[in-house]
């Protein structure tokens, strides 16, 4: 049984009201039954140690009322992914996230993003009060190490979590551990420069990789923190730290060597590689030497109906996270050819001879799926349109731009009526496929593109069956091709938020209109294709290359917390 999650059942009843939620007036004088004392989990080492292992879970929060919780450092995987805040995807029926792809961004609104102030810093603070406590449990010396590694870890996350997010945030320390503590300082609510930001981090990652061992030994250790996880996750940290948005415009060479050592530090572990199917990587169950770092699942626990969510109408699904046309188009021909409508032959099968990724990645007109071809055609005048088009069932899931969500499915797991069906499907914070692109976009941006920078690039290349970069590439034309190879690599691993944003082009790219395509089928059996608008009034504004802090939390710091620039 997986440690991790059989842990999460044992205590979770327990500890959602742990230590924080005692009264200070205790109104029948009665001992709570729901909740364990500070006293009980300090006193029992094997409850101090579920306590950690649950600040991996995190704060379970809602995204709007009445929508699930918010698991672990990511938002349940499930519902809206962050690809549909970017030219990725947008979410079929919404679920809070048009605010963002439509530009209505306020404090007040910040729609599926509202949750992540409040619950990091909640993280955060548990996270000091074990680390303040630790000492008066009773563990191991090498044991406390560790735990006192994994926090530094679970802290630094949080940090990285409200870094690429807010920018400019509050660096607490070890200076807020409970509740009852004196918040009217104001000095408590003084947010940092971006760099200091990264480097407290970075130095919390540092602690951390001193302490955490190499891998975990044991199934029931599977989920933990580990020496390369911290490293993987300083490396992205440098990375963002490098970048445009982050210094101000300017390019800091030193930055980016120290971000590509980082990179470099994670590759010489030899620990990990690519794993050799692109597709199966996402659902793979066993041994797997590219994931890093994961969110695991196991038969004890409920799936999280990925399938139901995002599939085609037809099947009987919600559509949910629909790839938009903006993503498929940048899609390589087989051969390392650029996609071109203008071109004849491409545009009479668009879907033919393209990057073997697109076919784990997406569901297209004609793709094979549980069965039967995938059918978004509609129908000219006397044709029916397909079972998974506006004339098929429900439809009102039938997705908005034409494609539905492939990468992360398991066809071996039910559409229809998923409640109850158990799945093993993992979650990847962080894999070598990352650290490779990490390692190349820092290389290339220090030295220019060496032999090592293509290494890293064509390695990935290699695993999707494409042909290697071509040889002799400027600096600039390594550095589109790498933006390239993240945006098909990482697809709806939630990363193209972060990248157009720290790269400086959001204003243009998410500026785009969401597009989908219309494929009709003719009397003659022949399809004609045209592009469609997916979502209105998409749009961006500077202010958005950074969240706003909720208006709440302004308020509840009696103002002293400023707010980020552009928001009123």
């Amino acid at each position: 049984m997986n440690y991790f999650m059989n842990m999460k059942f044992m205590y979770a009843a327990l500890l959602s009201c742990i230590i924080f939620t005692s009264c200070e007036d205790d109104y029948l004088d009665i001992t709570p039954t729901d909740r364990v004392s500070d006293a009980a989990i300090l006193a029992d080492s094997t409850l101090f140690e579920a306590y950690v292992i649950n600040r991996y879970l995190g704060v379970r929060l809602t995204n709007k009322e009445g929508d699930g919780s918010v698991p672990g450092f990511g938002r349940s995987f499930e519902y809206a992914l962050w690809s549909s805040l970017t030219d990725e995807s947008v979410y079929n029926n919404d679920d809070n996230t048009w605010v963002i792809q439509q530009g209505q961004l306020s404090p007040e609104n910040l729609g599926i993003a509202g949750t992540f102030w409040g619950r990091s810093y909640r993280s955060i603070r548990e996270v000091n009060y074990a680390l303040a406590n630790l000492d008066q449990v009773e563990m191991s010396e090498s044991h406390k190490a560790r735990i006192e590694a994994e926090l530094h870890f679970i802290r630094a996350y949080r940090y990285h979590d409200l870094i690429r997010n807010y920018g400019r945030v509050v660096l607490v320390g070890d200076n807020v551990s409970q509740l009852g503590e004196d918040f009217t300082d104001p000095a408590l609510f003084e947010k940092s420069a971006i760099q200091e930001g990264i480097a407290y981090a970075v130095s919390e990652l540092d602690r951390a990789i001193t302490g955490l061992p190499e891998q975990n030994s044991a199934n029931w250790l599977l989920g933990r923190a580990t020496k390369g996880a911290a490293m993987a996750l300083k490396s992205r940290l440098l990375l963002y730290g490098a970048s445009p948005l982050y210094t101000g415009g300017s390019s800091d060479t030193q930055k980016w060597q120290a971000a590509a050592a980082a990179a470099q530090e994670v590759m010489d572990l030899d620990m990990y590689q690519l794993y050799e199917d692109y597709g199966d990587l996402f659902l793979s169950t066993g041994s797997n030497s590219e994931i890093i770092f994961a969110r695991y699942y196991n038969l004890n626990q409920l799936h999280t109906h990925l399938e139901i969510a995002n599939g085609p109408n037809g099947y009987g699904g919600w559509g949910g996270n629909v790839p938009l046309q903006n993503l498929v188009d940048d899609y390589e021909m087989v051969d390392g050819d650029e996609f071109d409508w203008d071109n004849a032959e491409h545009a009479a099968q668009p879907y033919e001879n393209r990057d073997p990724r697109f076919y784990e990645t997406i569901l297209y007109d004609g793709a094979q799926y549980r069965g039967r071809a995938v059918e978004t055609f509609v129908g000219a005048e006397g044709v029916t349109g397909g079972l998974d088009s506006p004339d098929g069932p429900s439809n009102w899931n039938t997705s908005k731009s034409g494609y539905y969500l492939k990468k992360f499915i398991d066809e071996q797991l039910p559409i229809q009526n998923p409640w109850g069906a158990a799945g093993l499907q993992n979650w990847i914070y962080l894999r070598y496929g990352e650290i490779l692109l990490n390692y190349a976009e820092a290389q290339n941006e220090a030295v220019g593109p060496d032999q090592s920078v293509y290494e890293a690039v064509n390695t990935i290349r290699q695993r999707a069956q494409m042909p290697p970069l071509q040889t002799g590439l400027s600096q600039d034309a390594m550095r589109e091709a790498i933006r390239h190879e993240r945006r098909i690599e990482l697809a709806f691993e939630e990363h193209r938020y972060y990248d157009v944003r720290r790269w400086l082009i959001a204003d243009e790219v998410e500026n785009e209109p969401a597009q989908g395509i219309t494929i009709t089928k003719n009397q003659d059996g022949t399809l004609s294709y045209e592009i469609k608008t997916a979502l209105d009034g998409k749009s961006f504004s500077e202010q958005h290359y950074w969240l706003p802090i909720p208006r709440s939390e302004i308020l509840a710091s009696d103002n002293n917390l400023e707010q980020n620039p552009g928001y009123n």
